[in-house]
């Protein structure tokens, strides 16, 4: 068809849809938020993940009817998993989805709008290069990045465009993160002095896929797709399905727990990255050919560059053989402190009157108070259909449709990105570890940091 005919068969189906609008008492803004069939978003998988199947899947099938998008394609690079989501979508859609063997096959066929990106952790800001240059929305999970030049180069090709790219850093749809977010910035709270970020879990388990290792064959995937811009290497099952815990294909507990925990304070105090980060730990109980440490503990300075006599202390600590899996974030400032485990702010530590006297000065205690319209925490990166995720996930797809920013822009992705980056330096090092905000570079030992 011809563009001409194309364009007159559109508009004349625009018009005969504002004759009926108008018959039916519809206003043309009101008529013009009414979503119709030929402006179904054509969305698509690049990586069926473990992520995607127990999270993105549960939370775009909760919103995909109503806000008018359709899932149509799977992209994954292993036999196995290509298949097995083309299958499992074609159930809960309905339809047929196109399998595609590898991203270019996907984009090329021009199938998609939009992509849900859940691959591994050192593909997810290449892949969202691939996305924006295809045309494409993305919601990407986190870590965004875990070299600089990665991230440097994702920031600035998404810079360019206009696509949507929600961070898959979905504390930022939370009520309970909002409400905390605004107490914050309203000055109620104080100067933040210190907040303590901890993610404890005792699972040998977590991250392992034993009963997939035998599966994979390397005559079933693309050992050098997979590898993208890593340094060449030979075939690794283990690295291929258990990348999280082996450098320089995840950085482990920073990028995929502390990246969460890290953008909230980015979020609340306005700052960018940290000033300094010193970090130590080690393998000290799963010695199961892990490279990636299994204890970690880490040190932040927060604060103004140009201003080193204020700022605030952030500390992140986190182990896989103790723990229920009950992260922690506390806020804590001169008049108390606040609470996201528990969402409540607290006069708790606060400047009470006995001491106040002795200097003559003011106590400084927080009212108590709950935060408002609060929801649960959800830690597991594996329980991706909670209503946090959901919520997230339906602002990507309702920012799809308004062409405006959403909760995560990809700003939240670069910067994490450089707070999970340094605390990789530093464990790798042994340096205390710097940013260049010239360069946009790590500094570790006066040297940029490279993997």
């Amino acid at each position: 068809m011809s563009t001409t005919r194309r364009h007159f068969i559109k508009q004349s189906a625009k018009a005969s849809a504002a004759v009926y609008a108008a018959a039916f008492g519809f206003s043309a803004k009101s008529y013009a938020n009414i979503i119709g069939a030929n402006d179904r978003v054509r969305v698509g998988v690049v990586g069926f993940s473990d992520r995607h199947r127990s999270s993105h899947l549960p939370c775009f099938l909760n919103h995909y009817k109503e806000l008018n998008f359709d899932l149509v394609a799977v992209s994954d690079i292993w036999k196995k998993r290509r298949e097995e989501g083309a299958a499992i979508w074609k159930e809960k859609m309905g339809h047929d989805i196109v399998a595609c063997r590898n991203n270019e096959e996907m984009y090329d066929k021009k199938l998609v709008d939009a992509v849900f990106i859940g691959t591994a952790d050192f593909q997810h800001a290449l892949h969202a290069i691939e996305a924006v240059k295809a045309g494409c929305d993305a919601y990407v999970e986190k870590p965004f990045a875990e070299t600089m030049e990665d991230n440097r180069a994702a920031l600035k090709v998404i810079k360019a465009s206009n696509r949507i790219i929600q961070i898959g850093s979905q504390r930022r749809s939370g009520s309970n993160y909002h409400a905390a977010n605004d107490f914050i910035r309203s000055g109620k709270f104080g100067p933040i002095t210190m907040v303590e970020l901890t993610w404890n879990v005792n699972q040998p388990g977590r991250w392992r896929r034993p009963a997939l290792l035998a599966q994979l064959k390397q005559e079933d995937t693309d050992w050098n797709r997979f590898l993208m811009n890593r340094p060449k290497d030979d075939f690794d099952v283990r690295k291929y399905l258990e990348y999280r815990l082996f450098w320089p294909y995840s950085s482990g507990l920073p990028g995929q727990w502390m990246s969460h925990q890290i953008d909230t304070v980015h979020w609340f105090s306005g700052l960018a990255h940290p000033r300094s980060v010193v970090a130590n730990g080690g393998i000290y109980m799963w010695k199961d050919g892990r490279k990636n440490w299994d204890t970690i503990t880490a040190v932040f300075d927060y604060g103004p560059a140009n201003d080193l006599s204020s700022g605030f202390q952030v500390t992140f600590g986190s182990r896989m053989h103790n723990g229920d899996e009950k992260p922690a974030e506390i806020y804590y400032s001169n008049g108390g402190e606040l609470n996201l485990n528990t969402n409540m702010v607290s006069s708790r530590g606060g400047l009470t009157k006995r001491f106040a006297d002795e200097m003559k000065m003011q106590p400084n205690l927080l009212p108590d108070q709950t935060l408002s319209v609060v929801e649960p925490v959800i830690a597991s990166a594996n329980t991706g259909g909670d209503k946090l995720t959901s919520n997230h996930v339906r602002n990507w797809m309702e920012s799809i449709r308004s062409r405006k920013q959403p909760n995560a822009p990809v700003e939240a992705g670069y910067n994490h990105s450089i707070a999970t980056i340094m605390t990789n330096a530093a464990a790798r090092t042994g340096a205390k570890v710097t940013f260049d905000e010239k360069t946009q570079e790590v500094m570790a030992n006066g040297k940029i940091f490279k993997y």
